[in-house]
């Protein structure tokens, strides 16, 4: 009986040896594997990389900010929010290497998610959204309550389909994370503007297309303005030249965020009043308030807002 358990002890021995041999062989033979996890913080722009390596021997993490480490696992802060391409390449002993790449979304600021941030060296590009489902015609009152009298919301595509003006969705506005901006306008030459703006500025000399002029709008020989800049306030109480605020006849909109333009330039409906509300934006969409003066009896106070939806246009 002695002798038949020294026997089976040792053939589980044997076998514990053949196996744990095989299994090195079989992870000795594996190839290199490089994968990414990473974790963002709830606030700020520190990034958790954790690599996900077979066979590696060695790590070089490039974060798409012009930083690198070596580090297996680093942890890094960035400069700024906006997008990021992480890179790690991983090396094995016989000098073989492999990577991965991990596209980030840090900290994203409505500046950073208008502009695309300061690794996007060609802006953000946006347009006016010919599928937007909610734009609408204001009253440049305190609540910019809808305008009795036009349908609320407005027709998708209703610049192009109703009022014959398609071209105004082709028009094209780019934010710079440095504070330039762009402005395209479409092949004819004109841009989207409020009819009686233009009747006061030059008579009506430069309208080209006035098949909304009905409802102040039209489109007019325009040049974009070429060194062009914007300028982002998250919070201010903006104080707008309204037929809705007598005595003072101007209507302060609280702790809103708006855009403003240098010279010239604005953005989606050209009127006397090119500063806008930015109301909301997220990554695909921006909604904007804008104004304009709509009856020639009270230019140059604002009578009524534009809310327009935007989209990237590329």
């Amino acid at each position: 009986m002695r002798k038949q358990l020294l026997y089976l002890c040792f053939l589980f021995a044997l076998g514990t040896v053949f196996f744990q041999s095989c299994k090195k062989e079989a992870s000795t033979n594996l190839p290199l594997q490089v994968g990414i996890f990473y974790s963002i913080a709830d606030t700020g722009t520190q990034v958790a990389f954790t690599s996900l390596t077979i066979q590696a021997t060695s790590w070089n993490w490039s974060f798409g900010d012009g930083k690198t480490s070596t580090d297996k696992s680093p942890v890094h802060i960035y400069a700024s929010g906006g997008y990021y391409t992480a890179t790690l390449i991983g090396k094995d002993a016989k000098g073989d290497t492999a990577s991965a790449k991990a596209i980030l979304a840090v900290d994203l600021t409505p500046y950073i998610l208008l502009t695309g941030g300061p690794t996007a060296v060609n802006g953000k590009t946006w347009k006016l959204n010919a599928s937007a489902s909610n734009d609408y015609f204001a009253n440049s009152d305190a609540a910019l309550s809808p305008y009795k009298g036009v349908p609320y919301p407005l027709p998708t595509g209703v610049f192009g389909a109703n009022l014959g003006m398609p071209e105004v969705y082709n028009d094209t506005y780019t934010f710079y994370f440095n504070g330039n901006y762009s402005h395209i306008v479409n092949s004819t030459g004109a841009a989207f503007t409020g009819y009686v703006y233009d009747m006061e500025t030059t008579g009506g000399a430069d309208i080209v297309n006035a098949n909304g002029a009905s409802y102040d709008m039209v489109t007019a020989k325009y040049t974009p303005q070429t060194g062009a800049t914007f300028t982002y306030v998250a919070s201010e109480n903006f104080a707008v030249p309204s037929v809705y605020g007598p005595p003072t006849y101007a209507v302060t909109y609280p702790g809103v965020s708006t855009l403003n333009f240098s010279g010239t330039e604005f953005i989606g409906f050209r009127d006397l009043n090119r500063k806008v509300i930015l109301q909301s934006i997220a990554d695909k969409s921006m909604t904007i308030a804008i104004f304009a003066t709509a009856s020639p009896n009270y230019y140059p106070l604002a009578t009524n807002a534009l809310i327009l939806n935007f989209q990237p246009a590329n």
